[in-house]
């Protein structure tokens, strides 16, 4: 769980009156900050949630408040930019000041630098920046590849053709793991394609409240979606926050937006899609490479969804192959993290994972969210990688 409870219990434990009723209301917002909207405790924890008579949803509750606190002026600076993926993202791609970018990550000096600007914690993982992004390398392979006279085949409620909404993160920081989803996908007979437009999903706009912002996104990215999905196209994200966004979120955001509830149910997870594809006989299982064991842990993002663990059920199809899963919290949380003032603290709640996969013994470690695979890893003393499951499925496919 996060620090939330922890701080809330503090403060009631340290009032006169011992009850919520001596705390200084003031001091609520420090219980706010440390909820980044996991929705952990509304899922597995929390006794109060419908259809209990109180109907709390803490995380939502905690949603309220920091969306009072940013439309109050209370946003830093820091928070503003550090959530602004697409504009970061764009700069940071720029090819001169991508190796700039990426040069001044790996140095001591420049990590002192982002402290000083930013208040980033000199050891907290921050990814590289590559100009070359999924989007240019995709759209590239997709046009001389694509076969108009490919039939695509249902199964279930997947329908065959996929347009990948690539995400800030592996568009920008990681896009060989996109890269990896697609050759997985087209091995399966499954057409890969890429929205004309594509913005940030809203998630880091979300965690600072700042809705107008999630809503702007949102009129950016409907209108493409939309298009694919008229075009027979499901929509595929590698990234859980992002599937969660448009799954969960924006469905609430919006509850009486037609276009949203469209694209809600045509929008996955990876092996979600992969998981129905099997299911309905239709995923190569001719896999050429035993992966041995895997540690894999489980993104809190990924849970909330209630898909059950199929990314554990798909790569256990894979001969010569086992998973344990770790269903706790990595600790990362979207930039809470890389913050200085958060970060210990946040080494602390996934210090349980890291311990998990350091005892595991296991071949290869690996987390759906790369971000939380990447926090695993600076808790880690031997420095080993995390390997994403696309790309574990690729290479057991041999592709």
């Amino acid at each position: 769980m996060c620090n939330s409870f922890p701080t809330l219990f503090e403060l009631i434990d340290d009032s006169n009156t011992g009850e919520l009723a001596g705390v200084d209301k003031k001091a609520y917002w420090q219980v706010v900050d440390h909820c980044y909207l996991c929705d952990m405790c509304y899922m597995t924890k929390c006794p109060y949630v419908p259809p209990h008579p109180w109907n709390v949803d803490f995380p939502h509750l905690m949603l309220r408040a920091k969306v009072v606190k940013h439309g109050s002026g209370g946003t830093r600076w820091r928070d503003r930019v550090l959530s602004s993926t697409d504009l970061v993202g764009k700069l940071a791609g720029i090819p001169v000041i991508a190796e700039a970018v990426n040069a001044g990550i790996g140095s001591p000096m420049g990590r002192k630098i982002l402290d000083a600007a930013l208040g980033v914690h000199p050891e907290a993982p921050v990814p590289a920046y590559q100009s070359n992004t999924l989007r240019k390398q995709l759209g590239a392979q997709l046009r001389k590849q694509r076969d108009p006279a490919a039939a695509a085949r249902a199964a279930g409620a997947t329908r065959g053709k996929v347009a990948l909404f690539a995400t800030c993160y592996v568009n920008r920081n990681e896009p060989q793991i996109g890269l990896d989803l697609a050759r997985v996908l087209e091995h399966n007979g499954i057409e890969v394609a890429l929205a004309e437009q594509e913005s940030c999903c809203g998630m880091p706009k979300l965690e600072l409240g700042d809705l107008r912002a999630v809503a702007d996104l949102k009129a950016k990215n409907v209108p493409h979606l939309l298009a694919m999905i008229e075009q027979g196209y499901d929509i595929v994200a590698p990234i859980p926050s992002c599937v969660l966004m448009f799954k969960q979120e924006l469905p609430l955001m919006f509850p009486g937006d037609a276009d949203i509830a469209k694209i809600k149910q045509h929008f996955f997870d990876p092996f979600e899609y992969l998981a129905a594809r099997h299911k309905a006989g239709l995923l190569r299982t001719d896999f050429t490479r035993p992966l041995g064991k895997i540690a894999y842990h489980v993104a809190c993002h990924l849970r909330v969804q209630n898909i059950g663990l199929k990314t554990r059920d798909v790569l256990q199809l894979i001969p010569g192959t086992t998973l344990e899963p770790i269903e706790r919290c990595s600790g990362h949380n979207g930039t809470y993290g890389v913050k200085r003032q958060f970060r210990d603290i946040s080494m602390r709640i996934g210090k349980p994972v890291v311990q998990r996969v350091q005892a595991s013994g296991a071949d290869f470690y690996a987390s759906d969210c790369p971000m939380a695979g990447h926090q695993i890893e600076s808790g880690l003393a031997d420095g080993s990688h995390p390997t994403h499951p696309l790309t574990l499925l690729r290479m057991a496919y041999g592709l």
